[in-house]
Protein backbone atom coordinates (compact mmCIF):
# COMPACT_ATOMS: atom_id res chain seq x y z
CA UNK A 1 0.00 0.00 0.00
CA UNK A 2 1.65 3.19 -1.13
CA UNK A 3 1.72 6.35 0.98
CA UNK A 4 0.21 9.47 -0.51
CA UNK A 5 0.28 12.93 0.92
CA UNK A 6 -3.08 13.97 -0.47
CA UNK A 7 -6.29 13.56 1.48
CA UNK A 8 -8.59 13.47 -1.54
CA UNK A 9 -11.31 10.83 -1.36
CA UNK A 10 -11.88 9.24 -4.77
CA UNK A 11 -15.22 7.74 -5.67
CA UNK A 12 -15.32 3.95 -5.94
CA UNK A 13 -15.88 2.51 -9.43
CA UNK A 14 -18.98 0.77 -8.06
CA UNK A 15 -20.39 4.14 -6.97
CA UNK A 16 -20.00 6.05 -10.22
CA UNK A 17 -23.34 5.26 -11.74
CA UNK A 18 -25.95 7.62 -10.34
CA UNK A 19 -28.49 5.86 -8.16
CA UNK A 20 -26.59 2.58 -8.35
CA UNK A 21 -26.68 0.42 -5.23
CA UNK A 22 -23.13 0.30 -3.94
CA UNK A 23 -21.18 -2.08 -1.74
CA UNK A 24 -19.76 -0.79 1.51
CA UNK A 25 -16.55 -2.76 0.91
CA UNK A 26 -15.36 -3.33 -2.65
CA UNK A 27 -12.14 -5.33 -3.10
CA UNK A 28 -10.70 -5.27 -6.63
CA UNK A 29 -7.80 -7.36 -7.92
CA UNK A 30 -6.17 -7.54 -4.47
CA UNK A 31 -2.67 -9.03 -4.50
CA UNK A 32 -0.49 -9.53 -1.42
CA UNK A 33 2.93 -11.05 -2.15
CA UNK A 34 5.83 -11.63 0.25
CA UNK A 35 9.43 -11.72 -1.04
CA UNK A 36 11.46 -14.43 0.73
CA UNK A 37 14.87 -16.04 0.29
CA UNK A 38 13.12 -19.05 -1.27
CA UNK A 39 11.02 -17.05 -3.70
CA UNK A 40 7.91 -14.89 -3.94
CA UNK A 41 4.99 -16.06 -1.78
CA UNK A 42 1.79 -15.20 -3.66
CA UNK A 43 -0.47 -15.36 -0.61
CA UNK A 44 -3.34 -13.50 -2.30
CA UNK A 45 -3.30 -13.27 -6.08
CA UNK A 46 -6.04 -11.23 -7.71
CA UNK A 47 -9.04 -11.34 -5.38
CA UNK A 48 -12.37 -9.60 -6.02
CA UNK A 49 -15.44 -9.40 -3.78
CA UNK A 50 -17.93 -6.95 -2.28
CA UNK A 51 -19.87 -6.69 0.98
CA UNK A 52 -22.91 -4.52 1.64
CA UNK A 53 -24.02 -3.02 4.96
CA UNK A 54 -26.02 -5.54 6.97
CA UNK A 55 -24.67 -8.48 4.94
CA UNK A 56 -22.13 -11.21 5.68
CA UNK A 57 -19.65 -12.87 3.34
CA UNK A 58 -17.99 -16.10 4.44
CA UNK A 59 -14.44 -16.77 3.24
CA UNK A 60 -13.57 -20.46 3.44
CA UNK A 61 -10.66 -22.68 2.45
CA UNK A 62 -7.91 -24.79 3.93
CA UNK A 63 -5.04 -23.32 5.93
CA UNK A 64 -2.68 -21.46 3.62
CA UNK A 65 -5.35 -20.48 1.10
CA UNK A 66 -4.95 -16.74 1.81
CA UNK A 67 -7.97 -16.02 4.01
CA UNK A 68 -6.26 -14.29 6.93
CA UNK A 69 -3.78 -12.49 4.67
CA UNK A 70 -6.79 -11.03 2.86
CA UNK A 71 -8.32 -9.71 6.08
CA UNK A 72 -5.01 -8.26 7.25
CA UNK A 73 -4.56 -6.64 3.85
CA UNK A 74 -7.94 -4.92 4.15
CA UNK A 75 -6.95 -3.55 7.56
CA UNK A 76 -3.52 -2.49 6.27
CA UNK A 77 -1.66 -4.63 8.80
CA UNK A 78 1.05 -5.86 6.43
CA UNK A 79 4.35 -4.02 6.73
CA UNK A 80 5.03 -2.14 3.56
CA UNK A 81 8.70 -3.14 3.72
CA UNK A 82 7.84 -6.85 3.78
CA UNK A 83 4.71 -7.16 1.67
CA UNK A 84 3.93 -6.13 -1.89
CA UNK A 85 0.26 -5.18 -1.91
CA UNK A 86 -1.61 -3.93 -4.96
CA UNK A 87 -5.15 -3.56 -6.22
CA UNK A 88 -8.01 -1.54 -4.80
CA UNK A 89 -9.83 -1.74 -1.47
CA UNK A 90 -12.78 0.66 -1.47
CA UNK A 91 -14.33 1.26 1.96
CA UNK A 92 -17.37 3.51 1.84
CA UNK A 93 -16.02 5.17 -1.33
CA UNK A 94 -12.43 5.60 -0.07
CA UNK A 95 -9.55 3.57 -1.56
CA UNK A 96 -7.53 2.22 1.37
CA UNK A 97 -4.62 1.37 -0.92
CA UNK A 98 -3.91 5.04 -1.55
CA UNK A 99 -4.43 6.58 1.90
CA UNK A 100 -1.66 7.48 4.35
CA UNK A 101 -0.63 5.35 7.31
CA UNK A 102 -2.14 7.99 9.58
CA UNK A 103 -5.50 7.70 7.83
CA UNK A 104 -5.39 3.91 8.10
CA UNK A 105 -4.83 4.19 11.85
CA UNK A 106 -7.85 6.50 12.05
CA UNK A 107 -9.99 3.93 10.25
CA UNK A 108 -8.67 0.83 12.02
CA UNK A 109 -10.64 0.09 15.18
CA UNK A 110 -13.04 2.88 14.30
CA UNK A 111 -14.71 2.42 10.91
CA UNK A 112 -13.41 -1.14 10.53
CA UNK A 113 -12.45 -3.62 13.23
CA UNK A 114 -11.36 -7.23 13.58
CA UNK A 115 -12.13 -10.08 15.96
CA UNK A 116 -8.87 -12.01 16.03
CA UNK A 117 -8.57 -15.78 15.93
CA UNK A 118 -7.08 -16.43 19.37
CA UNK A 119 -8.39 -14.07 22.08
CA UNK A 120 -5.90 -15.29 24.68
CA UNK A 121 -2.94 -14.14 22.57
CA UNK A 122 -4.75 -11.08 21.15
CA UNK A 123 -5.53 -9.71 24.63
CA UNK A 124 -2.61 -8.27 26.62
CA UNK A 125 -2.06 -10.40 29.75
CA UNK A 126 -0.71 -7.49 31.85
CA UNK A 127 -3.76 -5.23 31.50
CA UNK A 128 -7.35 -5.66 32.61
CA UNK A 129 -10.07 -6.27 30.05
CA UNK A 130 -11.56 -2.88 30.88
CA UNK A 131 -8.33 -0.96 30.42
CA UNK A 132 -7.86 -2.50 26.97
CA UNK A 133 -11.37 -1.54 25.89
CA UNK A 134 -10.86 1.95 27.34
CA UNK A 135 -7.69 2.33 25.26
CA UNK A 136 -9.55 1.25 22.12
CA UNK A 137 -12.13 3.96 22.78
CA UNK A 138 -9.81 6.80 23.75
CA UNK A 139 -7.29 6.28 20.95
CA UNK A 140 -10.04 7.41 18.54
CA UNK A 141 -11.89 9.74 20.93
CA UNK A 142 -9.21 11.50 22.94
CA UNK A 143 -11.75 13.93 24.39
CA UNK A 144 -13.52 11.06 26.17
CA UNK A 145 -12.59 10.86 29.86
CA UNK A 146 -11.31 7.62 31.35
CA UNK A 147 -14.37 7.34 33.56
CA UNK A 148 -16.74 7.77 30.62
CA UNK A 149 -14.75 5.27 28.54
CA UNK A 150 -14.81 2.76 31.40
CA UNK A 151 -18.56 3.20 31.76
CA UNK A 152 -18.91 2.43 28.05
CA UNK A 153 -16.63 -0.62 28.50
CA UNK A 154 -18.99 -1.90 31.20
CA UNK A 155 -21.95 -1.34 28.87
CA UNK A 156 -20.18 -3.17 26.04
CA UNK A 157 -19.36 -6.17 28.23
CA UNK A 158 -23.00 -6.31 29.25
CA UNK A 159 -24.06 -6.00 25.61
CA UNK A 160 -22.05 -9.08 24.63
CA UNK A 161 -23.52 -11.11 27.48
CA UNK A 162 -20.76 -11.14 30.10
CA UNK A 163 -22.39 -11.49 33.55
CA UNK A 164 -21.70 -8.87 36.22
CA UNK A 165 -19.78 -6.59 33.82
CA UNK A 166 -19.08 -3.93 36.46
CA UNK A 167 -16.90 -6.45 38.30
CA UNK A 168 -15.54 -8.27 35.27
CA UNK A 169 -14.28 -5.05 33.69
CA UNK A 170 -11.42 -4.98 36.23
CA UNK A 171 -10.36 -8.60 35.69
CA UNK A 172 -7.49 -9.90 33.56
CA UNK A 173 -7.76 -12.11 30.46
CA UNK A 174 -6.63 -15.25 32.32
CA UNK A 175 -9.60 -14.83 34.67
CA UNK A 176 -12.04 -15.18 31.77
CA UNK A 177 -13.15 -18.45 30.20
CA UNK A 178 -12.52 -19.03 26.48
CA UNK A 179 -16.04 -17.98 25.54
CA UNK A 180 -15.88 -14.89 27.75
CA UNK A 181 -12.54 -13.85 26.23
CA UNK A 182 -14.07 -14.13 22.78
CA UNK A 183 -17.00 -12.00 23.94
CA UNK A 184 -14.53 -9.45 25.33
CA UNK A 185 -12.79 -9.35 21.93
CA UNK A 186 -16.15 -8.69 20.27
CA UNK A 187 -16.84 -5.92 22.80
CA UNK A 188 -13.47 -4.34 22.01
CA UNK A 189 -14.12 -4.59 18.27
CA UNK A 190 -17.50 -2.88 18.75
CA UNK A 191 -16.09 -0.12 20.98
CA UNK A 192 -16.31 2.52 18.24
CA UNK A 193 -19.34 1.17 16.34
CA UNK A 194 -17.44 -0.06 13.24
CA UNK A 195 -19.32 -0.38 9.98
CA UNK A 196 -17.09 -3.26 8.82
CA UNK A 197 -16.37 -6.17 11.16
CA UNK A 198 -13.89 -8.89 10.20
CA UNK A 199 -14.21 -12.09 12.24
CA UNK A 200 -11.20 -14.40 11.82
CA UNK A 201 -12.19 -17.85 13.12
CA UNK A 202 -14.34 -16.32 15.89
CA UNK A 203 -15.45 -19.71 17.23
CA UNK A 204 -12.12 -21.58 17.15
CA UNK A 205 -11.50 -23.84 20.19
CA UNK A 206 -14.91 -23.05 21.69
CA UNK A 207 -17.38 -25.78 22.59
CA UNK A 208 -20.49 -26.03 20.44
CA UNK A 209 -22.76 -24.37 23.01
CA UNK A 210 -20.51 -21.32 23.29
CA UNK A 211 -20.08 -21.29 19.49
CA UNK A 212 -23.83 -21.04 19.07
CA UNK A 213 -23.99 -18.21 21.62
CA UNK A 214 -21.21 -16.25 19.88
CA UNK A 215 -22.83 -16.63 16.44
CA UNK A 216 -26.22 -15.63 17.83
CA UNK A 217 -24.59 -12.58 19.43
CA UNK A 218 -22.97 -11.54 16.13
CA UNK A 219 -26.31 -11.84 14.32
CA UNK A 220 -28.03 -9.66 16.90
CA UNK A 221 -25.28 -7.04 16.82
CA UNK A 222 -25.33 -6.95 13.02
CA UNK A 223 -29.09 -6.44 13.07
CA UNK A 224 -28.66 -3.60 15.59
CA UNK A 225 -25.70 -1.78 14.02
CA UNK A 226 -26.09 -2.78 10.35
CA UNK A 227 -22.43 -3.77 10.07
CA UNK A 228 -20.94 -5.49 7.04
CA UNK A 229 -19.25 -8.69 8.23
CA UNK A 230 -16.46 -10.80 6.75
CA UNK A 231 -16.51 -14.25 8.37
CA UNK A 232 -13.27 -16.21 7.92
CA UNK A 233 -13.52 -19.85 8.95
CA UNK A 234 -12.77 -23.50 8.21
CA UNK A 235 -16.21 -24.44 9.53
CA UNK A 236 -18.69 -24.72 6.69
CA UNK A 237 -21.49 -25.15 9.22
CA UNK A 238 -20.76 -21.68 10.60
CA UNK A 239 -20.80 -20.23 7.09
CA UNK A 240 -24.09 -21.93 6.26
CA UNK A 241 -25.66 -20.39 9.35
CA UNK A 242 -24.17 -16.89 9.14
CA UNK A 243 -23.29 -15.91 5.57
CA UNK A 244 -25.28 -14.39 2.73
CA UNK A 245 -22.49 -15.09 0.22
CA UNK A 246 -19.53 -17.48 0.19
CA UNK A 247 -16.05 -16.99 -1.26
CA UNK A 248 -14.06 -20.23 -1.59
CA UNK A 249 -10.29 -19.64 -1.75
CA UNK A 250 -7.56 -21.99 -2.93
CA UNK A 251 -3.92 -21.16 -3.55
CA UNK A 252 -4.47 -17.43 -3.04
CA UNK A 253 -7.31 -17.19 -5.57
CA UNK A 254 -11.09 -17.35 -5.48
CA UNK A 255 -12.25 -20.62 -7.05
CA UNK A 256 -15.96 -20.15 -6.34
CA UNK A 257 -18.09 -17.22 -5.22
CA UNK A 258 -21.83 -16.92 -4.91
CA UNK A 259 -24.95 -16.84 -2.73
CA UNK A 260 -24.79 -19.26 0.18
CA UNK A 261 -27.61 -21.53 -1.02
CA UNK A 262 -26.16 -21.77 -4.53
CA UNK A 263 -22.69 -22.71 -3.28
CA UNK A 264 -24.02 -25.25 -0.77
CA UNK A 265 -26.70 -26.90 -2.88
CA UNK A 266 -25.39 -26.35 -6.42
CA UNK A 267 -21.59 -26.06 -6.04
CA UNK A 268 -19.66 -25.73 -9.28
CA UNK A 269 -15.97 -26.25 -8.43
CA UNK A 270 -14.35 -29.64 -7.65
CA UNK A 271 -12.58 -28.10 -4.63
CA UNK A 272 -15.93 -26.95 -3.22
CA UNK A 273 -17.25 -30.45 -3.88
CA UNK A 274 -14.35 -31.86 -1.88
CA UNK A 275 -14.93 -29.50 1.05
CA UNK A 276 -18.63 -30.30 1.20
CA UNK A 277 -18.26 -34.08 0.89
CA UNK A 278 -15.58 -34.10 3.61
CA UNK A 279 -17.97 -32.67 6.20
CA UNK A 280 -19.16 -35.13 8.86
CA UNK A 281 -22.94 -35.55 8.79
CA UNK A 282 -25.19 -36.66 11.63
CA UNK A 283 -27.70 -38.12 9.17
CA UNK A 284 -25.15 -40.53 7.64
CA UNK A 285 -24.65 -44.12 8.70
CA UNK A 286 -22.62 -44.25 11.89
CA UNK A 287 -19.77 -46.27 10.38
CA UNK A 288 -19.62 -44.45 7.04
CA UNK A 289 -16.15 -43.18 6.14
CA UNK A 290 -15.29 -39.51 5.75
CA UNK A 291 -14.14 -38.37 2.33
CA UNK A 292 -11.19 -36.00 2.84
CA UNK A 293 -9.85 -33.95 -0.06
CA UNK A 294 -6.80 -35.96 -1.22
CA UNK A 295 -3.32 -34.43 -1.15
CA UNK A 296 -2.17 -31.19 0.44
CA UNK A 297 -2.66 -27.47 -0.28
CA UNK A 298 -0.11 -26.08 -2.75
CA UNK A 299 3.04 -24.18 -1.89
CA UNK A 300 2.37 -20.50 -2.52
CA UNK A 301 5.97 -20.13 -3.71
CA UNK A 302 5.69 -22.89 -6.32
CA UNK A 303 2.02 -22.89 -7.24
CA UNK A 304 1.20 -25.68 -9.74
CA UNK A 305 0.88 -24.59 -13.35
CA UNK A 306 -2.56 -24.01 -14.79
CA UNK A 307 -5.33 -24.65 -12.29
CA UNK A 308 -3.66 -24.81 -8.87
CA UNK A 309 -6.09 -27.54 -7.79
CA UNK A 310 -5.31 -29.90 -10.67
CA UNK A 311 -2.85 -32.17 -8.72
CA UNK A 312 -5.68 -33.00 -6.29
CA UNK A 313 -8.59 -33.00 -8.72
CA UNK A 314 -10.18 -36.28 -9.78
CA UNK A 315 -11.73 -34.78 -12.91
CA UNK A 316 -8.79 -33.43 -14.92
CA UNK A 317 -9.26 -36.28 -17.40
CA UNK A 318 -12.64 -34.79 -18.33
CA UNK A 319 -10.95 -31.68 -19.77
CA UNK A 320 -9.45 -31.91 -23.29
CA UNK A 321 -5.93 -30.86 -24.31
CA UNK A 322 -4.61 -31.06 -20.75
CA UNK A 323 -5.97 -27.53 -20.17
CA UNK A 324 -6.00 -27.98 -16.38
CA UNK A 325 -2.19 -28.10 -16.36
CA UNK A 326 -1.64 -25.63 -19.18
CA UNK A 327 -3.78 -22.57 -18.38
CA UNK A 328 -5.20 -20.77 -15.35
CA UNK A 329 -9.00 -20.86 -15.70
CA UNK A 330 -10.95 -17.59 -15.58
CA UNK A 331 -13.77 -16.88 -13.15
CA UNK A 332 -16.89 -17.47 -15.23
CA UNK A 333 -20.59 -17.15 -14.50
CA UNK A 334 -22.34 -20.32 -13.37
CA UNK A 335 -25.59 -18.56 -12.50
CA UNK A 336 -26.89 -15.22 -11.22
CA UNK A 337 -24.14 -13.87 -8.97
CA UNK A 338 -22.45 -17.29 -8.97
CA UNK A 339 -18.87 -17.55 -10.30
CA UNK A 340 -16.48 -20.49 -10.62
CA UNK A 341 -12.88 -20.96 -11.79
CA UNK A 342 -12.85 -24.31 -13.61
CA UNK A 343 -12.02 -25.67 -17.07
CA UNK A 344 -14.84 -28.24 -16.97
CA UNK A 345 -17.66 -27.46 -19.37
CA UNK A 346 -20.89 -26.47 -17.56
CA UNK A 347 -22.74 -29.51 -18.89
CA UNK A 348 -19.93 -31.83 -17.76
CA UNK A 349 -19.87 -30.21 -14.31
CA UNK A 350 -23.62 -30.64 -13.97
CA UNK A 351 -23.42 -34.30 -14.98
CA UNK A 352 -20.52 -35.06 -12.62
CA UNK A 353 -22.22 -33.27 -9.73
CA UNK A 354 -25.50 -35.12 -10.24
CA UNK A 355 -23.93 -38.56 -10.63
CA UNK A 356 -20.89 -38.51 -8.32
CA UNK A 357 -21.12 -35.64 -5.83
CA UNK A 358 -24.74 -35.00 -4.91
CA UNK A 359 -25.36 -38.57 -3.64
CA UNK A 360 -22.51 -38.03 -1.12
CA UNK A 361 -23.77 -34.70 0.23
Amino acid sequence: MADTSGATVTTSPSARAAGERTAYLDVRDLKVHFPTDDGLVKAVDGLNFTVERGKTIGIVGESGSGKSVTSQGILGLHRRTRARASGQIWLDGEDLMTVTDERLRELRGNKMAMIFQDPLSALHPYYTIGSQIVEAIRVHHSDTSKSAAKAKAVDLLGLVGIPNPARRVDQYPHEFSGGMRQRAMIAMALANDPSLLIADEPTTALDVTVQAQILDLMRKLQAEFGSAIIMITHDLGVVAEMADDILVMYGGKAVEHGPVNDVFYEPEHPYTWGLLTSMPRLDRARLSRLNPVPGNPPSLINVPSGCAFHPRCAFTGQVPADACRAAVPDLTAAGPGHLTRCHLEPATRAELFASEIKPRL
